[in-house]
């Protein structure tokens, strides 16, 4: 049963599962011909099939869209080049053994081409074929030869620019996986080909060459032969091998020539998998075209008088047959594409809306950045752009300070946006907007400056700050003034960290502590085991973070927040107690972010009976907050301002110290109007610190 299977499958086998025999029987069918005698009447077929292999090769490059859709070229170039080296060993045996017998000894193919190139005068003849064997060697081959050569350093030199630039649209979100894959063999195959074109050129070459000596060889050989072998007269000597040498040599050096300008229009115009045979079949027979114009230039040639009409005529019918048949199956192709679609389209007849499902959701960025068209620049890395390298930094300094992965930025261009404009969007909603100018440099007035600068005014998007847009040629002089000069990546990307390190707090969610979590396992397992859900949920400690994060607090510090969660998580709940609860244990990295390794810490208070009256209120407000009448909140807040400010110009940080009952509360109250004020508590104060008294507000 299992060989009547296997009898079974090999009938059912598709013509198409041989097509990659064609190659390997040519070159089979090259080394007989060069051991091999051959007739005549051989020779005429093989070398009306190999001009016909030529014009095909010809016609199929000329309508290539780009070189890499006929990839087979450089090998079906070695494959024609041995096949005509081989006709030439073989036709040289026929007219040095059999030339003497006359001018048709070595075929009606040989013949036909030495008389019409011949003419009735075998000098001139000589001359006209010595040119065309100059012209294929010193002009088309040396050409193409040499542009093979260029393509090929130039494509392996700007190969890993190439793969940098896919691997930047990868980073960048702007392709994804599948078409990275696609594009790196892309570019693979292209350097695969161009390496391949420079070697098969020297083949081209090499055919030229050989076809000089040949002609040299048969000449002399001929007349030592016909004279002495056969005893034939010097001037029919001359005749008969004169003939028969160029017409052997100009029914290979014609074909040799069209192969040179197919080579020639390949690399002056980008690989695939596959079994070789099958790969040249499928390429060089893929567009009837070509075997249309070649069946008729055949045919021509078959009906001029002298010509062998039997070889060329054959062949321009079979060519001719294949261009047919290869349309029908086209054209059935098509028909059969047709009906498909038009069975499997219903909903398409009747104009009915397709149903909705799940992949037509779309959902919001969690990080996003839109530009408009004039900024591109900024983000194409084609065009020199930074911002993708900037942003990738700003990203990685986040992560590292706040304690968590920051999410990636996703960008596209919007053409709503004015041209020069960018917004920046968080969870889909808009937290940044500005408009910059891409080919000039923003300088930033940083407090003092010395001079004032020609340029459009405008403050800078990050801090708000007074700056000026200038010209690149003017950084030296504005930096001499005392601005910072910065570009416009740099104020995008200066932009992005200012409002996602302003929102960390929502960037953080119940996934990314989750995996705080599993990491914070793999080296401490007794310490999260039974910690979630046991002492507490994953929604407390994920507010409890997002409050540490929402007051400037990073979560680098996992251990400890655990830790400090796992001993009071059992006595209480609610989330601002054990935000104040971490915030204590992690005093001193909180004291040392903001006023660093100093041992005297300088401090803004509150005035004793402004404090006392907070409480009370508070406390009248069952801890909702302090119920404060708005003329003296306005006046609180204008005097924590002032005392900020001057904090910041003598070049110390600004720190309001208060009860740990008003902490979370002020600290909510002055977040964004005084964004520079940090809020402590008196049991955030690490014992080894002392405390100055700088101002009080109040009094």
């Amino acid at each position: 049963m299992d060989v009547m299977g296997q009898l079974g499958q090999i009938k059912k086998m598709k013509p198409a599962n041989l097509q990659g025999l064609g190659t390997p029987a040519l070159v089979l069918a090259a080394l007989a011909m060069i051991v091999l005698p051959m007739p005549a009447f051989l020779l005429d077929i093989l070398f009306s099939f190999n001009i016909a292999l030529a014009l095909v090769v010809l016609l199929v490059a000329i309508y290539t869209n780009r070189p890499l859709d006929f990839a087979a070229f450089p090998t079906v170039l070695l494959v024609a080049t041995l096949l005509r080296l081989a006709l030439n060993v073989a036709s040289t045996r026929v007219v040095l053994l059999e030339g003497h017998n006359g001018a048709d000894a070595a075929g009606k193919v040989i013949e036909a081409f030495g008389s019409v190139v011949i003419g009735g005068n075998y000098a001139v003849g000589l001359v006209v074929f010595l040119i065309l064997i100059i012209i294929n060697f010193a002009v088309v081959t040396k050409g193409a030869g040499r542009i093979s050569e260029v393509s090929a350093r130039f494509t392996l030199d700007a190969m890993p620019g190439k793969q940098m630039a896919i691997d930047a649209d990868l980073n960048a979100g702007l392709i994804n996986q599948e078409q990275a894959r696609t594009r790196r063999a892309e570019v693979t195959k292209e350097a695969d080909f161009y390496g391949a074109m420079d070697g098969a050129s020297k083949f081209v070459k090499g055919d030229a060459i050989a076809g000089i000596m040949i002609l040299v060889i048969n000449i002399l050989g001929g007349f030592v032969i016909g004279m002495v072998q056969h005893d034939l007269a010097f001037m029919d000597a001359v005749e008969i091998y004169t003939l028969l040498t160029i017409g052997d040599g100009l029914v290979a050096q014609i074909p040799g020539l069209l192969l040179s300008i197919a080579a020639a229009l390949m690399v002056t115009r980008q690989n695939e998998e596959g079994d070789m045979g099958g790969m040249v079949m499928s390429q060089m027979f893929d567009n009837p075209k070509s075997l249309a114009i070649a069946a008729g230039v055949l045919f021509i040639m078959g009906i001029v008088p002298g010509m062998p009409h039997l070889a060329f005529l054959t062949f321009a019918v079979a060519t001719g047959a294949g261009a047919y048949f290869l349309h029908k199956r086209i054209e059935k192709r098509k028909q059969q594409a047709l009906e498909a679609a038009a069975s499997g389209s219903v909903e398409k007849l009747d104009n009915s809306p397709k149903e909705l499902g799940w992949d037509d959701v779309r959902h919001v960025d969690t990080i996003g950045l839109e530009v408009g068209y004039r900024l591109i620049p900024l983000v194409d890395k084609g065009q020199g752009g930074e911002l993708l390298s900037r942003i990738k930094g700003v990203r990685k300094k986040l992560s590292q300070e706040l304690g968590f992965l920051v999410p990636a930025v996703h960008i596209r261009d919007n053409l709503d946006l004015a041209p020069s404009t960018y917004r920046i969007s968080l969870m889909g909603v808009v937290v940044g907007e500005a408009e910059i100018r891409h080919d000039c440099e923003l300088a930033i007035n940083p407090g003092q400056v010395f001079g004032q600068l020609d340029g459009v005014t405008t403050r800078d998007p990050a801090f708000g700050l007074e700056a000026v847009w200038i010209a690149p040629e003017l950084r030296e002089h504005a930096q001499t003034l005392g601005y910072t000069v910065v570009d416009a990546a740099t104020v995008v990307a200066t932009h992005i960290s200012q409002t996602l390190s302003n929102n960390a707090s929502k960037l953080l969610g119940y996934e990314e502590v989750q995996q705080l979590l599993d990491i914070l396992a793999k080296h401490s397992p007794k310490l999260v085991d039974g910690f979630i859900p046991d002492v507490m949920s994953l929604g407390t400690v994920v507010k409890v973070m997002q409050n540490l994060l929402n007051e400037g607090v990073s979560v680098r510090d996992l251990r400890t927040i655990v830790q400090t969660l796992l001993e009071y998580g059992t006595k209480s709940g609610d989330t601002e107690v054990l935000t104040a609860a971490v915030r204590i244990a992690l005093k001193r990295m909180i004291v040392q972010e903001i006023a660093g390794p100093e041992a005297e810490i300088p401090v803004i208070t509150l005035a004793p009976e402004l404090e006392q009256m907070l409480h009370q209120s508070m406390q009248a407000s069952g801890g909702d907050g302090p119920n404060i009448e708005p003329g003296l909140a306005e006046r609180m807040q204008q005097s924590l301002a002032d005392a900020a400010q001057r904090q910041e110009m003598v070049g110390q940080p600004a720190i309001l110290l208060t009860s740990g009952m008003l902490r979370s509360t002020l600290s909510r109250f002055v977040k964004y109007t005084i964004p520079n004020l940090r809020v402590i508590s008196y049991q955030e104060i690490p014992d080894e610190k002392q405390i100055r008294i700088v101002s009080a507000v109040g009094q």
